[in-house]
């Protein structure tokens, strides 16, 4: 099933090229911020339109209408985002001044049982947050229903642990495959061509700086897009698995 998830939402995400351009555009300027709600509300429309849909759906590609309601929807899963990673950090923070109470061993054992559970508070959370902006979205954006605890508890329960926490780690790793091929092909490319022209005589920097540029536009403009809808769908149809 899990299988099934990842093939649907490749193959969603490659819906519209368009759509892809688009997304890297707004990601290009989301250092102003503004842009970067409007990614965060689109991805949160894809998920939305995966809670309601069906694994092998012929759901289409959300559309960039109505910007305003888009943002709003950006702010309220950045703001569920940061209030559920406040808890790994306070954790954190909560045994490094423990940590500094005491000297020698003791402090460096604090500090690695405060890392341990740090991290496995995070990985909780992060599940939390995803399914809980998927309870979200099926609750027609309520915010409060991202923070029902129990009812994603029991979401996740029916869905299983194992499962959830499988397919994120799945996610990481086809998101880093993926960026890590493109590259890797891109960068054969043009060094390729960079040897070629300096057993010409021709200085291949130019050569190797367009290869730099290649990479960040279609990084930016297609690989990052398409990965961003991926697994914002796959997250929305995981959702849908509950018994």
């Amino acid at each position: 099933m899990i299988l099934d998830i990842y093939k649907d939402s490749l193959e969603y995400s490659a819906k519209d090229w368009k759509t892809l351009v688009i997304l890297g555009v707004i990601c290009l300027f989301s250092f102003l911020l503004l842009p970067a709600f409007l990614i965060t509300g689109y991805n949160y429309r894809v998920i939305n339109n995966a809670v309601h849909g069906v694994i092998n759906g012929r759901d289409p590609l959300p559309d960039f209408n109505d910007v305003i309601s888009m943002f709003i929807d950006g702010v309220k899963v950045v703001i569920v985002q940061i209030l559920y990673l406040l808890v790994p950090i306070i954790i954190f923070l909560i045994f490094a001044l423990i940590a500094m109470q005491v000297n020698g061993f003791a402090s460096s054992a604090i500090m690695l049982i405060g890392a341990i559970i740090t991290f496995v508070a995070f990985v909780v959370v992060e599940l939390m947050i995803q399914i809980g902006l998927c309870h979200m979205a099926y609750n027609d954006g309520a915010l409060s229903k991202a923070f029902a605890i129990s009812e994603i508890k029991e979401a996740i329960d029916e869905i299983g642990w194992f499962k959830c926490i499988a397919t994120l780690l799945g996610l990481i790793i086809i998101t880093l495959v993926i960026f890590s091929v493109v590259s890797m092909i891109i960068g054969i490319i043009f060094s390729a061509f960079g040897f070629s022209t300096a057993v010409l005589g021709i200085d291949p920097t130019g050569i190797f700086v367009l290869g730099v540029t290649v990479n960040f536009l279609i990084s930016m403009f297609i690989v990052g897009p398409y990965l961003c809808i991926f697994n914002s769908r796959s997250i929305g149809l995981l959702y849908t698995m509950q018994v």
